[in-house]
């Protein structure tokens, strides 16, 4: 079976605006693609995704067709930049979806998401890259996400400095070991999952 991955960037640019957050997104989805994964990524903020925690919102929003994708892919990325410490308010959005996970557990206790592994990737000019991971980490396991064994990939750069990821002439080394370690552990996990889902809870 061919993995697929797909990765939602929350940064705030919409359209083809320059983006830190793209450009981490899309290394990682590169290592990903170097281990066999077949990948595509989406801006969420090029979406209409409505307030809310269902599935569909209804009158126009777009959140059903990101929900798709995601559904369908067996690893989901989600790439933030840092806000005042946080991240992005579309990151934060796109947990507040996904709790619609929760109302569609089956009777025998299994998520939807069962068998899928996510990742996160975080980059940002302060601090707060660990606890934006941790942020996410925690809502999209409350959800059914697997998350592999590694340290999430994140570059942070001086505080309230003018040099953003995406300008940097050269990946550092230790963001570049980390994407490679996390993107391969991530396939790999994806598909043990495949071949030997999770058994039914006991109940």
């Amino acid at each position: 079976m061919t993995l697929t991955a797909f990765g939602l960037n929350c940064t705030l640019k919409s359209g083809d605006a320059a983006s830190s957050t793209q450009k981490l997104l899309d290394q990682l989805l590169d290592a990903m693609a170097g281990h066999g994964a077949e990948t595509s990524s989406a801006r969420v903020a090029d979406f209409d995704v409505k307030p809310g925690v269902t599935a569909d919102e209804g009158d126009g929003d777009q959140w059903p067709e990101l929900r798709k994708r995601i559904m369908d892919a067996q690893i989901l990325v989600v790439a933030t930049p840092i806000w005042m410490g946080h991240p992005s308010s579309i990151a934060q959005r796109v947990l507040e979806r996904l709790d619609a996970v929760l109302s569609e557990i089956d009777d025998d206790g299994v998520y939807p998401t069962f068998g899928k592994v996510a990742v996160a990737a975080v980059v940002g000019n302060e601090d707060g890259a660990h606890h934006v991971c941790a942020q996410l980490y925690q809502g999209l396991t409350d959800v059914g996400f697997t998350i592999p064994g590694g340290s999430p990939p994140y570059w942070v750069g001086e505080a309230m400095g003018s040099v953003d990821y995406k300008d940097l002439p050269k990946t550092p080394d230790k963001v570049a070991e980390t994407i490679a370690t996390i993107a391969s552990n991530a396939v790999h996990l994806a598909g043990v999952l495949q071949a030997q889902p999770y058994p039914k809870p006991r109940r």
